[in-house]
Order: structure tokens, then C-alpha cells, then sequence
């Protein structure tokens, strides 16, 4: 299991980041658009990947469950790499990771936030069903649809906030997502354990959330321009790698550990805490750019 965590680990690095950043390269007024069509991907993809697997392994085992899934993405990934076109190609002289960033502190402040927003994102993907299915007695259907309401607001999620960007700013919008995403999680799950609000909060987790990993490639481009994203986009990318580690097997640990197996609250308030965080960094980042809070950035 572990090796095939690391292979796949590596393999859907190298799919997504080109497939989600190289948007970024051929758009300007309409980018943050742009990029969040294509976030949206992986919305789809869990939407109805994650119920056929599920009937899969009840079917076929997990086995050929696996199997079926790896061939499937293997054969759409492939065609779809046919399609995508780098419009930037880095010059023999130019870096291919730019180190000098690190002494910008917009840089260190996007990354930084990029670290606790991506710490704080997975917990809900992995525990808000095993929440439901535990603590609050729902059967496993209900909390396997957990995961396909949060798929399916985060496809339309991720188009709607590359929209308001466009009409609100990048930053503004980037800040006003993980607020939002922060609050569903401590305002609708910590306290409740009913049905609706379950649903609730999976509506709204994922229709701001994915603005986390929409809206950072934006606004890396507007800050420092589309001929360094190429160089940039990479360190940045160490941040969601970073919190991805954390999170999800801190949350874990959590779970286990202090609340005895039974009880979600430290882990819930683990990743409200950290998404807040992140807010807050993205806010005084949007503040250091201007401090007019009325303008659009």
C-alpha cells in the first residue's frame, strides 16, 4: 500500500500541476476562469469515479477494482495529454526553479498559506464520512454520497469562483473562499451531527474549498507575470505536497489518539483552525498589494 501511495503520489503530480497551471499561461482577462474549468476536472472525476469504485469492489473485489480504475485513468490521461500546449518554454539560461522568490515576501506569505490550506483541505474529503457513518449513525451509502455532494459542489464551485474573480479580483475572492471553507467546517460540522446539516456543510466545503487549489496558479501570474510562472509554480506546488502530508495523517492521528477513536472534534477543529490560518495569511497578503479593501485584486 505504501508503494502504491508514493507511485500514484508521483504519477498524479506530474498529471495534474502541468494540466491545471498551463491554463493559467494562455489566458489574461478570463484566467481565473480558465484555470478553475479545468480544477474543475477533478470534481467530475470524483463525482462518479469514487460510486463505481465502490460498486466495483463489491462486484469484482478490490483487486480488479483497482485494475479497471488504473486502465481508465491511464487511457483518459493519455488522450488528454494530446491536447495540452506549453505557450512559454523556458530559455537554457533561465532557472528551471526560481530560488530567488524566496526572498519576496508575497512569495513566502502565498506559500505559507498554501502549507495550512492544504493541511486543513483533505480532512473533510477523508473523516466528514466516517463522521457521519460513526458518530452520527448514517449507513455507509449516506456517507459515500458525503463525498459525491462534495465532488459535485466543488465542480461547480470551481468554475463559480474563477468567475467571481473576474468581477471581484483574484485575492479577494482567493480570501473569501478559505473564510467560507473554514466556517463550514466550524460552524456546520463541529457543533451538529445531523443529516443537514452533514449535507450542509458538504455543499458548501466544497464549493469554496476548491478555490484553494484554483486560484493560487492566478494569482502567482498576476503578481509576478505569466513568464515566471513556469519557474515559480513548482515551489509553490512544495507547499500543497507539504500540507497534503500533514493534514490528513495528522487528522488521522487525532482522531485516534486524543478522541479515543469515537470522538471527530480535535481533528474537525484541526483543519477549521488551519483553513483560518490560511485565510489569514491570504488577507494580509491581499493587504500588502493594496490597502484599499474596496479595490479589485
Amino acid at each position: 500500500m505504501l508503494t502504491q501511495g508514493f507511485m500514484f503520489g508521483i504519477g498524479a503530480s506530474l498529471v495534474y500541476i502541468p494540466a491545471v497551471s498551463m491554463p493559467a499561461q494562455w489566458f489574461t482577462k478570463r484566467r481565473a476562469l480558465a484555470v478553475g474549468v479545468a480544477a474543475s476536472g477533478t470534481g467530475i472525476g470524483g463525482l462518479w469515479l469514487t460510486p463505481a469504485t465502490d460498486h466495483m469492489i463489491s462486484g469484482l473485489g478490490t483487486a480488479w477494482a483497482l485494475r479497471i480504475t488504473g486502465i481508465i485513468v491511464f487511457a483518459v490521461n493519455s488522450v488528454a495529454s494530446l491536447f495540452l500546449r506549453n505557450r512559454l518554454v523556458v530559455q537554457r539560461r533561465e532557472k528551471i526553479v526560481d530560488f530567488s522568490i524566496l526572498r519576496d515576501s508575497r512569495f513566502l506569505l502565498i506559500f505559507a498559506g498554501g502549507v495550512c490550506g492544504t493541511t486543513a483541505y483533505f480532512t473533510p474529503l477523508f473523516l466528514l464520512p466516517s463522521f457521519a457513518i460513526e458518530v452520527s449513525g448514517k449507513s455507509n451509502d449516506f456517507g459515500t454520497n458525503l463525498i459525491t455532494i462534495i465532488n459535485a459542489a466543488s465542480t461547480i464551485g470551481r468554475i463559480a469562483t474563477g468567475q467571481a474573480a473576474a468581477s471581484f479580483g483574484n485575492m479577494n475572492t482567493l480570501s473569501a473562499c478559505t473564510l467560507l471553507a473554514s466556517l463550514s467546517v466550524l460552524a456546520l460540522w463541529l457543533p451538529f451531527q445531523a443529516s443537514g446539516t452533514l449535507v450542509a456543510c458538504a455543499i458548501v466545503y466544497g464549493m469554496f474549498s476548491g478555490g484553494l487549489i484554483s486560484l493560487i496558479p492566478v494569482v502567482t501570474a498576476e503578481l509576478w507575470g505569466i513568464q515566471r510562472i513556469a519557474t515559480i509554480i513548482g515551489l509553490l506546488y512544495v507547499a500543497y505536497f507539504t500540507g497534503a502530508m500533514v493534514g490528513a495523517p495528522s487528522s488521522g492521528a487525532l482522531v485516534d489518539s486524543v478522541g479515543g477513536g469515537t470522538d471527530f472534534k480535535p481533528a474537525i477543529i484541526f483543519s477549521g483552525v488551519f483553513m483560518m490560518i490560511a485565510f489569514l495569511l491570504f488577507t494580509i497578503l491581499r493587504v500588502s498589494v493594496s490597502r484599499s479593501l474596496l479595490k479589485k485584486i
